[in-house]
């Protein structure tokens, strides 16, 4: 019995022997697979867990807090403009057909145009074309020719679809209107009517419509004058109201020192204001024009840029008045220019226009420069931001 009892404790303890190794045998092969298992997983990590690759920056279009839009005219040369302070270029002109629709003057103005959308666009400068303007390349004044254009319905319609397909085709960011001037209340709600058919045509393209106006302010009694008409309605529509804040020398005959001096400037600033808040419109619309060309005393000289002034004394350009070819010339100088640009801003204003950019002297004398820096300093922001660009 004892001997039975001794073979079997040491079957079991044999058999235990023999069981662990046996289990440490699958516990070790079980522990090999979960290793293997393990590494299998590293390798197929969840992507969130792998660095991401870089992707583009969405694209942005360059704006300014206030604008400053040049206009120039189609014959001059586009490579003088200094395209990197302007926010807008404003091509001129298109001259409007009776019967809606357009013509260049020749192939040149098309070859200008074109060479001003290469260059602009390396700055992210605006340009837009103008159409209308004071003179018809068919002779005489563009009044008759484009108020018959937006007259009728029909014609109308066609100019709208004729402006928008060349702006598409030209690569144009918008259109400027130049009628030179509505004369009645019919021509008022014309005007505002192709205005609004215009802006639904160029506004689903973010393309901008803007409009030249003329002061209202008679530039000897400095009070609002009432032979030209707008329909208030009509500027909800547009983006910006090119001021036409010159040419006062002709206001109750030829006084040359009227072309656009400071007081006249301060009044047409404080009509416009107030017409906007009167009307519940956004004054940063507003858009105070400035001459680049000097005015003659003598009715039988012709004006003279301001590049040709400061061509011959760089010292004329902190003056207003100079003496040339015989004759004595007004304009604005680089103060003149700077205390303009701080009224127009101080009174809520978007920003500042030129006639024409062209006009306008090269390097530090520029009048483009010390507006652009005018603006700069009038704001703790810098004068160029990004912004998103919405599809």
């Amino acid at each position: 019995m004892l001997k039975k009892r001794n073979l079997l404790l040491g079957l079991v303890i044999a058999f235990t022997f023999i069981g662990g190794i046996f289990t440490g045998i699958l516990f070790t092969g079980d522990k090999s697979q979960s290793d293997q298992s393990n590494k299998i997983k590293i390798d197929k990590a969840p992507k969130s867990s792998i660095k991401p690759m870089e992707k583009a920056l969405p694209q942005v279009d360059k704006t300014q807090s206030k604008v400053l839009i040049g206009y120039v005219q189609d014959y001059r040369d586009p490579n003088i403009v200094d395209y990197s302070k302007l926010t807008h270029v404003i091509f001129s002109f298109a001259h409007p057909t009776k019967d809606g629709g357009i013509l260049l003057n020749g192939d040149t103005p098309l070859k200008n145009l074109r060479t001003m959308v290469t260059k602009a666009k390396k700055h992210n400068t605006k340009v837009m074309i103008a159409v209308g303007g004071w003179f018809h390349m068919n002779g005489g004044e563009s009044y008759p020719y484009f108020k018959a254009a937006i007259s009728n319905p029909v014609s109308r319609t066609k100019l709208v679809n004729e402006l928008t397909s060349f702006a598409d085709r030209e690569n144009l960011d918008g259109i400027d209107i130049d009628f030179e001037h509505p004369h009645s209340t019919a021509d008022a709600q014309n005007l505002a009517a192709f205005a609004k058919e215009l802006s639904e045509k160029l506004h689903p393209k973010k393309k901008e419509l803007s409009i030249a106006v003329y002061a209202k302010i008679h530039a000897i009694t400095l009070k609002e004058t009432g032979f030209v008409k707008y329909e208030p309605t009509m500027f909800q529509n547009v983006d910006h109201v090119n001021i036409m804040a010159y040419d006062g020398q002709w206001d109750d005959g030829y006084h040359a020192e009227n072309l656009s001096p400071y007081p006249y400037a301060e009044k047409i600033v404080e009509y416009w204001a107030n017409y906007f808040d009167q009307q519940k419109l956004s004054k940063e619309k507003l858009v105070l024009g400035v001459p680049l060309y000097a005015q003659p005393v003598d009715p039988k000289i012709k004006q003279v840029s301001y590049s040709a002034i400061v061509n011959q004394n760089p010292a004329n350009a902190a003056n207003d008045t100079v003496k040339m070819n015989g004759t004595t010339y007004y304009y604005n100088g680089d103060v003149t220019m700077k205390k303009k640009t701080k009224l127009a801003l101080d009174h809520g204003f978007g920003g500042m226009m030129l006639w024409e950019a062209g006009l306008d002297a090269q390097g530090p004398k520029s009048l483009t420069g010390s507006i652009y820096t005018a603006i700069k300093d009038s704001s703790k922001e810098p004068v160029k931001y990004y912004t998103v660009k919405k599809d």
